[in-house]
């Protein structure tokens, strides 16, 4: 199946709901902030103890940072890289770079997939093609960009580095991108395709948010040719990426001890979630920061709605591909509150 849009100016595009809205719980259903069990994202419960900056990083305005650059270099094995201030500013400038480089592009974006891929292409009034997984290599001769979240959220659903690099190989020739969102990639390091974002059109983006659990320091990558780069960060304009965020970003990439005792830690999260789910009768996808299952759109409606009358915050997908998705608990007690929910949506739901 393919979902055509056409220019922005002929799209009425509605407002995109997101995880991690947890006002919209305490405003909808009156239970205070802290009493709400967040599993509307795919965020690290445990996050990576940010060092307190120095005073400069408040007070001056924010250099290039050599140093936090050659620590994403070796993190992402990426041999030419941009910070960013987050994913999402990739995902919002990139369409608008290639109206100003290139002209109005067919754009195929993967679906499902992070809805804000589809929405920021149509905007900036390109034409965009939602297309399946199945039918991407179809799409890849038929496309100026194509756009892939690779561990795709919110399925889980991974394409070989092998297929990805294929796609750049043809796109290239006719100047295409292969833009690979890669924001889950952490915990699935040989999906991959950082190593290889030297090669002409190919795009690899990478996130500080998920793995990190540094969702609020909005810090994330670009890898990509450095002449590529080095136009798209005189389009973007100085100081995109906070002092702050240059030294927290760099002390957690550097972190190797951290990060591997993560790695494990999530893993071991990953099956239990992944185990729970499958004892309520729940045959889910995904990575080790989040499951997610197709339901019909009532039903993953009811499902969400039971949750949250039970403080449970999880993430309903209303549109499209209708279902739910749960990210990871912090601590036994929310692991026992949820497995508690699910044991009593399965007795309200199950034949007598």
């Amino acid at each position: 199946m393919q979902i055509k849009h056409g220019p922005s100016g002929d799209l009425a595009h509605p407002a995109i709901s997101h995880g991690g809205n947890l006002s919209d719980a305490v405003s909808r259903f009156g239970r205070p902030r802290h009493e709400w069990l967040d599993l509307s994202t795919g965020i690290n419960p445990h996050p990576y103890p940010a060092p307190a900056p120095g005073p400069d990083a408040w007070h001056r305005l924010p250099e290039h940072c050599q140093p936090l650059i050659q620590a994403a270099q070796s993190y992402y094995h990426a041999q030419a890289i941009l910070p960013i201030a987050g994913t999402q500013a990739a995902i919002q400038t990139l369409p608008q770079y290639r109206m100003h480089a290139h002209g109005a592009a067919r754009v195929t974006v993967s679906a499902p997939s992070y809805a804000e891929h589809a929405h920021r292409w149509t905007q900036a009034g390109h034409t965009v093609i939602q297309t399946e997984f199945e039918h991407l290599n179809k799409a890849a001769g038929q496309s100026d960009v194509m756009v892939i979240c690779n561990p795709n959220n919110p399925t889980g659903a991974s394409i070989a580095p092998e297929q990805l690099l294929t796609w750049q190989r043809r796109l290239a020739p006719r100047k295409g991108w292969l833009i690979v969102d890669e924001a889950f990639a952490d915990t699935a390091p040989n999906a991959s395709i950082a190593s290889f974002a030297d090669r002409p059109g190919l795009i690899v983006l990478r996130s500080i948010g998920k793995f990190f659990g540094l969702a609020g320091l909005r810090l994330g990558f670009i890898a990509a040719d450095e002449a590529f780069l080095t136009a798209l960060a005189e389009y973007l304009g100085p100081w995109t990426v906070s002092g702050p965020a240059q030294q927290i970003g760099c002390a957690a990439l550097n972190d190797k001890a951290w990060q591997l005792a993560a790695k494990e830690k999530l893993a071991t999260a990953g099956a239990r979630l992944r185990g729970l789910l499958k004892r309520h009768h729940i045959a889910s996808t995904g990575v080790d920061l989040f499951q997610w299952w197709p339901l019909p759109a009532q039903q993953a409606e009811d499902f969400w709605l039971h949750m949250a009358q039970r403080g449970i915050w999880v993430r309903l997908f209303a549109a499209g591909a209708t279902g739910i998705r749960v990210g990871l608990p912090a601590d036994e007690s929310g692991w026992q509150r949820l497995m508690v929910a699910l044991g009593e949506w399965n007795a309200q739901t199950e034949p007598a």
